[in-house]
């Protein structure tokens, strides 16, 4: 029997213009660097779409009144940046956008202390990156159209 808990979490694949993705570096003094999209766990009682609004405002200042298509989902069991093993339920989003630079003023503390620069990557620089990215598979979910 697991006694890892269901964290929920929205996921946003946020294209710019140039078809360029918006991913953030996250440098945990615990593990290696990492990159990844713009997302986080859902609050109590609230649903994915909902949730995904909310994060991509929080983490990067963009408003939006809803979020694009759900594309993927995904479950994993991994460790969360504050240690606590999880077993994810994950709903990816795709939103389109103009290229800005994200406004960091509405992070929390670990995000500030955790989030060390955000990027917008062509998929030739996703493909060859020396960095971890995640999810692994983060090329094929750009490839990925809505469920009808």
């Amino acid at each position: 029997m697991s006694n890892r808990r269901t964290r929920r979490a929205a996921r946003i694949l946020l294209l710019d213009e140039h078809d360029r993705l918006l991913l953030i570096r996250f440098a945990p003094k615990d593990r290696r660097p990492f990159w990844c999209g713009v997302g986080g766990e859902c609050d109590p009682g609230e649903d994915f779409a909902l949730a995904a609004v909310r994060e991509l405002y929080e983490e990067t200042g963009l408003v939006v009144e809803h979020c694009g298509p759900e594309v993927a989902r995904r479950a994993d069991d991994y460790l969360t940046l504050e240690g606590e093993p999880i077993t994810s339920d994950e709903r990816f989003f795709r939103v389109r956008t103009t290229s800005f630079t994200p406004d960091t003023s509405g992070h929390t503390a670990i995000e500030r202390e955790l989030i060390k620069e955000f990027r917008w990557f062509t998929r030739a620089e996703l493909a060859n990156w020396h960095e971890p990215l995640f999810p692994v598979n983060l090329l094929e979910l750009l490839d990925l159209e809505a469920p009808a």
